[in-house]
This record gives structure tokens, sequence and C-alpha cells, in this order.
């Protein structure tokens, strides 16, 4: 591009006068594009310029920061995917159980109420479930209006500009392969469980351990003597990635059929450990502060530490690109699997807090078959919850490293990571690499890193997640008003986002200082991979840099005449082995529009210029910028 234009994001400006635009002659600003050269795009359209000298470098830096994504390129990046629609309405909700129940009820249970709340972690669990579903309903809303694989980052990125989306873009990138690191810690306690009880088999804890344990009083690490690595942990994680490789159709069966198991694990427990129940132990039921631990301000923390539990339904989002239908049906995904969980979560946490004291749940990874040890008659019940357990976890981390590629790959296809990491698989339509990367990653944490630790981590990132995307409801309601919404948020956009926002706020800010520390850290971290690479590299950014071909590595299906190729179409072609639909992608890639930048009005703003056919007058479009379909060919201007 001209080195005198600079690329700016739209904002709202004063209308531009008519007599200041008939200086342009009709003809040079609707000028038909050479069909022949698509390189010639951008002259079918009149830019107004200015010499961007003029404009404080701050300016030019803040609105470059601010730049958005418009809804049009998002939807139109949906609707040219490659990968693979095979998930339904019941796909969905599986995903968001699978995810949810886990962790929360298998792990997590027991250390929130030995360390945080005591027998009120089932208030923590109600007060998570309530703040999760008012940010449920928010990601309801804009899944359907945004039906793409970057979940919170994308519809960060359309409502508040590229920085704040690269901020949970990479937030999200440590939630989930944290989240998968905690799961596959827990499912290692589980598996040696499960061979002890079952067959008499004792694990040693040199290799079933984490090296390293954290004290969550004295908020500091602490040597574990005589563990080195948790090698089952290992074994899982990189298990799951490569089922993950293969297709989202094989994952898909895989975590319905462990949905199905420990569904009917949790019920059992629920109804067959009841009996058991002492009330004593619901004494005293919120205990008396001791350091950073129990009281009031402990229930809160409680509630900080089971949000991890609660990361499914953002999982879902992911998985919109595979969606059949995502409009309809991931706002269903959300809030059904969100609902389920809930209720089995203070199911769980009320039977498991009354059959045993919360003090003797301290450091237990695998506390609901560890309470039922002190019960007589309970084995044939362990060794069933332990089975249970070791499925339930296993569609955890099989989710949690789902979504996690996912963003990864939207993020990369924006220009703000390398482009290696948006390409599919040519035969599985997976984004491997990204899924490979992110697998390796999960397994080194979940060897060396205690459960406890990693699952604080993980809540601090959904809980910043949940604030961004409680106020994206608020900011689409005003800038997209007339949108296409499968779901809309009930009572208005304050009555439900504010205090889903407020309150994941406070609970946010309520965490131990080291988890703030350390989340702060990553995304410093994040900040400058950010200026280093993703800045200079974006597409909404720098369009410039961003040429046909580069489009065209990215291997997605378009016909000669730039639209999207029926998928059966390409698998058959790919199912022959002649390539000829890796061919198809190429040839027709260039013939994709690229976003065109947006300059400086004569005023210094920046400008949106269109003609209305009904009146051959010129009027100012704010505050999206619009697109004009010409022979098959899409501007943006």
């Amino acid at each position: 591009m001209a080195g005198s234009s600079e690329i700016l994001p739209a904002k709202h400006v004063q209308p531009l006068h008519k007599s200041s635009l008939y200086s342009a002659s009709k003809s040079s600003l609707h000028s038909q594009p050479d069909n022949n050269n698509n390189s010639n795009n951008e002259n079918s359209l009149h830019k107004v310029t200015r010499n961007t000298q003029d404009v404080p470098r701050w300016k030019r830096i803040f609105f470059r920061l601010c730049a958005r994504k418009t809804m049009e390129q998002i939807l139109q990046e949906g609707e040219n995917t490659q990968m693979k629609r095979v998930l339904g309405r019941l796909d969905l909700i599986a995903i968001g159980i699978g995810a949810i129940i886990g962790t929360g009820i298998f792990v997590l249970t027991g250390v929130a109420a030995a360390e945080n709340a005591g027998p009120a972690v089932i208030v923590s669990f109600i007060i998570a479930g309530v703040v999760s579903g008012l940010s449920a309903f928010s990601y309801s809303e804009l899944a359907s209006m945004l039906p793409i694989s970057g979940s919170a980052y994308t519809y960060t990125y359309a409502t508040m500009g590229e920085l704040i989306a690269w901020i949970i873009g990479w937030d999200l990138i440590l939630e989930y392969m944290v989240g998968a690191a905690t799961v596959a810690v827990g499912w290692s306690a589980y598996v040696v469980d499960f061979f002890h009880d079952a067959f008499g088999v004792t694990f040693t804890p040199k290799t079933t351990q984490a090296p390293v344990i954290w004290d969550n009083k004295d908020l500091s690490f602490k040597i574990n003597h005589g563990s080195y690595i948790n090698i089952p942990a290992i074994f899982i994680s990189l298990a799951v990635t490569l089922i993950l490789v293969l297709g989202m159709k094989q994952a898909s069966w895989v975590n319905k059929t462990v949905v199905v198991i420990k569904l009917v694990v949790v019920l059992l427990f629920i109804f067959g450990a009841c009996k058991y129940v002492d009330r004593d132990n619901y004494t005293p039921f919120v205990p008396p502060r001791e350091g950073n631990s129990f009281g009031a301000q402990g229930v809160f923390k409680g509630t900080q530490r089971v949000f991890f539990a609660y990361i499914g339904f953002d999982a879902v989002s992911t998985t919109a690109q595979e969606a059949k239908k995502p409009q309809r049906d991931l706002p269903w995904g959300i809030c059904v699997s969100l609902g389920i969980c809930t209720a089995l979560y203070i199911a769980v946490s009320a039977v498991l807090c009354g059959i045993i004291s919360y003090k003797d749940l301290k450091g237990v990874a695998s506390p609901l078959t560890y309470a039922l040890q002190f019960h007589a008659n309970t084995k044939w019940l362990r060794i069933i919850i332990e089975l249970g357990a070791i499925c339930g976890l296993t569609s955890v981390i099989l989710i949690s490293l789902m979504g996690q590629p996912r963003i990864f790959f939207t993020m990369a296809r924006d220009g703000l990571f390398p482009r290696i990491f948006g390409r599919l698989h040519s035969r599985f339509k997976t984004p491997f690499v990204p899924t490979v990367v992110s697998g390796i990653v999960c397994a080194a944490l979940a060897g060396v890193l205690p459960v406890d630790l990693l699952g604080d981590m993980t809540s601090v990132g959904t809980l910043l997640a949940f604030i961004l995307v409680n106020i994206g409801v608020i900011i689409m309601r005003f800038t997209h008003p007339d949108a296409p919404r499968g779901f809309r948020v009930p009572g208005g956009p304050f009555l439900i986002p504010v205090p889903g926002a407020v309150i994941a706020l406070v609970i946010l800010v309520l965490s131990d200082g080291p988890t703030i520390y350390r989340l702060f850290i990553w995304l410093a971290i994040g900040l400058v991979v950010y200026a280093l690479f993703g800045y200079r590299h974006s597409r909404v950014g720098n369009p410039d840099r961003w040429s046909p071909e580069d489009m065209a590595y990215f291997q997605d299906a378009f016909d000669d005449q730039g639209q999207h190729k029926r998928q059966d179409d390409d698998e058959e072609k790919m199912s022959q082995g002649n390539g000829d639909a890796e061919k198809t992608a190429y040839n027709a890639a260039p013939q994709l529009a690229m976003p065109q930048p947006i300059h400086y009005g004569e005023d210094g703003e920046s400008r949106d210029i269109k003609e209305s056919e009904e009146s051959n007058e010129y009027e100012y479009a704010h505050p999206h910028i619009k697109q004009q379909e010409r022979e098959g060919t899409t501007y943006f201007y």
C-alpha cells in the first residue's frame, strides 16, 4: 500500500458533505473489476486518503490496536471452512457435559472443601453455577451471532478490537491447556486407585505423582519427596491428542460413550452414598477463618477454585465450525449442558461433605473413592466410581484439548500466530499442528505440577473470559442491534450481562495473590509476543502483507467463482487420492478478496463510502465496514 496512507479501524465521525465527494467521478468510484486480473481489485473502489504525517503517532497506534474484525468477514470465514460439519444438537450437549462433569466432581470438590470453604463448598458451587449461568446466556447470544471456532477471542475481536482480543485469546490458551493438565493429574490418581482396589496392584509414587506440591496456606511450593514424574498423566495427554488429530467424528463418538458412563456413575454415587451421610460433618458449615482459608472469604475462594469445573460450555462454542446448524444448536449445547451439570455438582458436593469430614480431604486427588473407604461394603461402589471417573476425566481432557487448538487455529488465520498453526490436515481436516503442540505442552505440565495449582491458574483465566464476553454482549446490542441472533439474552443488554461481569470480576479479585501474579506474568509474555509478531502480521491491521497466495496456503476450498465448495465433493476427491481438492483450493484462493484498508478522510478521520443504488447519491456508512459483491468478488471498504 502507499506509504502515505494509514490503516485505521472504522470509528464514529460526522458524515461527509456531498460536495466533497462529487469531485470524484462516479465512474472511477464504481469501475468494474477486471475478472482476469484479481490483483487490480482495489482499483475498483475510490479511497479518500490523506497524508498521515499530520496525524499524531500515538493516535495512529491507538486506532491500530482498536481495529475490529467485521461481522461480515467473520461470517464469511465461518461459511468458507473446510472443517467437517458433523456435530448435531445432542453432540454439542454431550461436549458440554463431557467438559463440565469431570474435575469439578471427581477432583476439585474435595480440594475446595478441605482448603477453602469446608462444607460450604456447596454454596461455592451454587455461586459458581449462577455466575456461569449468567455468562452462559451471553456466550449463547454471541455464539449464535458469530458461529466460528474462536469463542471469546472472536467475540472480543468483533467488539473491543485487536489488542483486547489478543489478550483474551492468549488467556484462553492458558485456560484450556492448563485445564487439560489439571484433569490429567486427577485421571492419574483415579487410575492408581482403580488398580489398587480392583486388582490389588500398587503403583509407586515415584512415577505417579508430581515432584512438587502447592501449600495453599503458606502460598508456596514444597518438595514432594520420593516423587519424580507423573507418567499416567503424561500418557493420557498424549493419547487424547492422537484421537483429536484423527478427526472430530471419532472424537465425538468417544466423548458420547464416556459421557453416558460417567452420568451413570455420578448418579450411582449420589444415591448409593447418601445413606452414609452424617449431619455432624456439616458442622461448622462455614469454618472459622484460618490464614488464607475458610470463613466467608474462603467460600468465595472456593467459588473461584471450582469455577474451573464450568469451562465446558465455553468449549462448546469452539466447535462452531464443525456444527451442522451452529446458530440454532450452539445455545442449546451451552445452556442445557450447564444446567444438568450444575445440579449434579451441588448434589455430589452435598453428599461428599456429609459422608466425611472436610478436614480429612486435605491433599486428596480422588475424594469420592477416598471418602467411601471409611464405610463398610463400599468396595464395589468405589471400583465403579473409579472406572467412571477414569472415563469421565478422559472426556474432559479430550474437550479441553479440542478447544485450545481451535482458538490457536483461529488466531493463526488472523495472522496473530505463525500461519503453520492455521492449516488443516489434508486427510483428517483437523488443526493438527496446534493440536500436537498443545498435547505435548499439556503432557509436560501434567507430569510435574500438582492438581490444585493447575486448577487455580485455569479458573482465573475462565473468569477473565466471562467478564469480556458479558461486556461483548452489551456492545453488540448497540453496534449491531439488527444482526440476526439465534438466541437473545433475556431482559435486555444490562439485566444479565452486567451482574455476570461484576460477580466474575469480584471472584477474580478475591483470588490468591500468587495466582493473579502468574496470570499477569502470562499476559505480559503474551503482550511481548504480540508486539514482536502479532502486531506486524495481523490480517486486519496489515492487509497489504497478506497476498492471495498467503490465503491459498491455508488450503480452504473454493470453486472457480470463489464460493464454498460442497464438502462431500471435496471428500470424494480426497478419497480418490488425485489431489484435485487441494489443487482447486490453491487455484481458486486468489479470488478470495482480502480485507481492504480504511484510509483517512480529509478531516483526519476514517471513512466508509457506499453508493445508494436507488438515488445514486453518496452517503457515509457507519459504523461497520460494508461489503459489496460484484461478479463473484467481495470487496471490503
